[in-house]
C-alpha cells in the first residue's frame, strides 16, 4: 500500500505540477483556467435556470478574479522594464516598436487594474463613476496591449518564415555548415511554434477586453471558453 502511495505522490507528473504551482506564473495560470471555466459554467447553469448552482460558480469566479489582481500587483514594473529592454535592442523596427507598445499597454492595464483591486477590497473607495472609468481604462490598455501583440506576432512570423526559407535554399558543401544550418532551422522551428501559440492566445484573449469596452458583444459563455 505504501509503495503504491509513494508511486502516486512521488510521480514525476506530481513533482512537475508542484514545481510549476510553486511559482506565481504557474498559480496564475491555474487560477485563470478555473476562473474562466467558472465564468462559462455560471453562464451555462444560469441559462438553464439553475440559479443556486450558477451563483456558487459565479462567486468562485469573482474571488479568483480578485486573487489574480492581488498576485499581479508588482507586474506593471516588470512590463515597464521589458519595454525599456526592448527599446535597447538592435532589432527589426516594426517588431521593436510593437514590442514596446505591447509592454506599455500591459503596464497601463495592470496599473489601472491595481486601482480596481484596491477599490474592490475597500482599501480606498472610489465614486462609482470614477471606478467605472478606471475599469474602462484598464480594459482599453489591455485591448491595446493585445492588439500590438497580435501585430508583433504577424511581423515576427513573417520574418522567421523568410529566415527559414533562406536557410532551406542555402547550398553548403561543408558538413559542418550543413549541421549548423540544421541546428538553426531547429531553433527557428521552436521559435515559430511559440510565436504561433502566442498569436492564437492573443486572438482569443482580445475578445475579453473588447467586450468590456463595448467594441464586441459576446456573452459570458463564449468569453469563458476563450479565456
Amino acid at each position: 500500500m505504501s509503495t503504491v502511495a509513494s508511486q502516486v505522490i512521488l510521480h514525476p507528473v506530481v513533482s512537475q505540477s508542484l514545481k510549476v504551482l510553486g511559482t506565481n506564473l504557474g498559480r496564475d495560470k491555474l487560477y485563470r483556467a478555473v476562473q474562466y471555466f467558472s465564468r462559462f459554467l455560471a453562464w451555462y447553469l444560469l441559462a438553464r435556470e439553475y440559479k443556486i448552482e450558477a451563483a456558487r460558480w459565479s462567486a468562485l469566479k469573482s474571488h479568483l478574479t480578485i486573487a489574480r489582481k492581488l498576485m499581479r500587483l508588482g507586474k506593471p514594473v516588470e512590463h515597464l522594464q521589458a519595454a525599456l529592454r526592448a527599446a535597447q535592442l538592435n532589432a527589426d523596427f516594426g517588431e521593436q516598436l510593437t514590442s514596446i507598445c505591447r509592454q506599455l499597454g500591459y503596464f497601463g492595464y495592470l496599473s489601472y487594474d491595481a486601482l480596481v483591486w484596491a477599490n474592490t477590497v475597500k482599501f480606498f473607495n472610489l465614486k462609482p463613476s470614477t471606478a467605472e472609468k478606471v475599469s474602462k481604462n484598464a480594459n482599453r490598455f489591455w485591448f491595446a496591449g493585445i492588439l500590438f501583440s497580435i501585430v508583433h506576432g504577424l511581423l515576427k512570423a513573417g520574418r522567421l518564415a523568410n529566415e527559414a526559407k533562406r536557410l532551406h535554399n542555402a547550398q553548403f558543401s561543408d558538413k559542418g555548415d550543413t549541421a549548423d544550418r540544421e541546428a538553426k532551422l531547429k531553433a527557428l522551428s521552436v521559435t515559430r511554434e511559440a510565436t504561433r501559440t502566442q498569436f492564437i492566445v492573443d486572438l482569443l484573449d482580445i475578445w475579453i477586453p473588447a467586450t468590456n469596452i463595448g467594441i464586441a458583444n459576446l456573452n459570458d459563455g463564449v468569453l469563458g471558453i476563450f479565456g
